[in-house]
């Protein structure tokens, strides 16, 4: 009979990393109860919020628009489900751990921010989430360093990058409710910018990760961590773009949506071959909504290389692309694909981390 057990226990495969500084289904190393459902339960309550907030937007008793409503979904919804599955994938840190305690109320401190017209106040409120965006990319900092040595399939430096994101996104976000113009640049940019990073650059980098851990385990990841260096390094050419050159911008934007689309077909092809049912239908669902973003995307960055007349004439202004390429990128594909993996990863047979 004990024989039996032993068996049995030698099935059940470990989620993550079962040492220090990382978390396993069986090791509750943050130490703060069931770190397993604290992404459930947090987003939940973000979506629920989101969901109020939305319509509260919709009769207009809160005035705010698509981008506004877009880049609330990262905090309440999409930032806590990405901080799970990358402890679930690389372990976590000190940093990591005091982002996860602080994440709900600095999310609230986003709602506040987008609530509070642009001023001091709102830039104050926005702070509140600048902080949670700061230990994450502590965090990344640390994990980046490590990495250089220890890394063999490239997971916790990916991982490290989509940390680093949110830094640069949170810091955005401070300025564009501050009502300030950094570099001159006009809003919704500043605020365009603070939901790119959110989304093609933390949950987009973290997607990636995943799927390059499972590629790993299935010694098929050599030619795909070149195109996921392409994937997380390209949203730091398109901001640059906008300050430095309309054609790095458009051209960087362009290859990002190509490197984003073979990403897709990847994640589509692991949606086939993955354990849990729920996680092949979100997997295949992400795969296929962000092929549709990307054209989309890619058609604007060129007409706005073009010039303002086809922008009009294609009728890509901002406020469409927003409920456009926005939605698909952000409900469509980062949030199916982060639960998809999140979902893979629970079940014991999720992308893991090889040689570490």
């Amino acid at each position: 009979m004990a024989t039996v057990e032993r068996a049995e226990e030698k099935r059940i495969p470990p989620v993550g990393r079962n040492d220090k500084g990382s978390i396993c289904r069986n090791d509750k190393v943050l130490g703060a109860g069931d770190k397993g459902t604290w992404a459930a339960g947090w987003a939940a309550a973000g979506a629920a919020v989101w969901a109020g907030i939305a319509v509260l937007a919709r009769v207009g008793v809160a005035r705010l628009g698509a981008i506004e409503l877009i880049f609330l979904f990262a905090p309440l919804v999409i930032v806590p489900l990405g901080m799970e599955l990358g402890r679930g994938l690389g372990g976590a840190n000190w940093f990591d751990e005091a982002a996860c305690r602080v994440q709900p109320l600095g999310a609230l401190c986003a709602v506040v921010a987008m609530w509070l017209p642009p001023g001091r106040k709102a830039g104050l409120a926005a702070l509140g989430w600048m902080v949670v965006c700061g230990l994450m990319a502590g965090g990344g900092l640390i994990r980046l360093g490590t990495s250089l040595w220890r890394d063999v399939d490239g997971v916790r430096a990916t991982l490290a990058i989509a940390r680093i994101d949110l830094a640069v996104g949170g810091a955005w976000l401070v300025a564009s409710r501050l009502g300030t113009r950094p570099m001159g640049i006009q809003e919704p940019i500043g605020l365009l910018t603070a939901v790119h990073f959110h989304y093609a650059g933390f949950a987009t980098a973290t997607i990636a990760a995943a799927t390059l851990g499972f590629a790993a385990r299935r010694g098929d990841a050599r030619w795909l961590r070149r195109l996921v260096w392409l994937v997380i390094g390209l949203p730091f050419a398109v901001a640059a773009g906008f300050v430095i050159s309309p054609a790095l911008k458009m051209g960087a934007a362009v290859l990002f949506s190509v490197s984003v689309a073979g990403l897709a077909a990847y994640v589509h092809w692991c949606g086939k071959r993955a354990e849990d049912a729920t996680a092949r239908v979100l997997l295949q669902a992400a795969a296929g909504a962000v092929f549709a973003g990307m054209v989309l995307s890619s058609a604007y960055a060129v007409a706005d290389f073009v010039g303002s007349d086809a922008l009009i004439a294609s009728r890509m202004i901002i406020p469409q692309m927003a409920r456009t390429h926005g939605i698909l990128n952000s409900i469509g594909f980062c949030l199916p694909g982060l639960l998809g993996w999140l979902v893979e990863n629970n079940r014991g047979q999720g992308p893991g981390v090889s040689g570490q």
